[in-house]
């Protein structure tokens, strides 16, 4: 058995750009960055970002394009796959993409941390806000694992 899927997380490296095929389909392409972030052997701090080319065909396409923009937020689920093509000069060129199944938005603002400062929010009309979303509280300090009752 064999299994090509692709679920990144990340924010938009630029605006999508919306194309149609000669057939009429809507094509939206983008960029989303993803990075990670680990402790070395000698316990410093290392961080390292990722980009990954993202294809969206059809209505999706077009929602994409109508709603997201550079440094939005979004969840891609799709598969990988690599086209090849010759360029002007004959040179073979390769891009590697995920071609998404489906998508879904991130919070506004892009940043998953929850906060926005981007002048659309600032245009929002007045009026009651957005739910309050229970959140979990953890403790500052270490927990002993003895105190636990199980």
């Amino acid at each position: 058995m064999y299994l090509n899927k692709a679920i990144v997380i990340g924010n938009l490296t630029r605006d999508p750009e919306l194309r149609s095929l000669p057939s009429g389909i809507k094509v939206c392409s983008f960029s989303l960055a993803t990075n990670r972030v680990w402790k070395d052997k000698n316990g410093a701090k290392q961080e390292s970002a990722d980009y990954h080319n993202v294809v969206v065909f059809g209505r999706q396409a077009e929602t994409v394009a109508q709603y997201m923009k550079k440094g939005s937020s979004m969840l891609v689920e799709g598969r990988m796959q690599t086209r090849s093509w010759d360029d002007k000069d004959g040179t073979k060129k390769y891009r590697t993409e995920i071609v998404a199944d489906r998508t879904q938005f991130g919070p506004r603002g892009g940043a998953p941390s929850g906060g926005s400062n981007n002048a659309e929010a600032s245009k929002a009309p007045a009026g009651p806000g957005p739910e309050e979303i229970d959140t979990i509280e953890y403790p500052e300090e270490d927990i002993n694992p003895e105190d636990i009752p199980f």
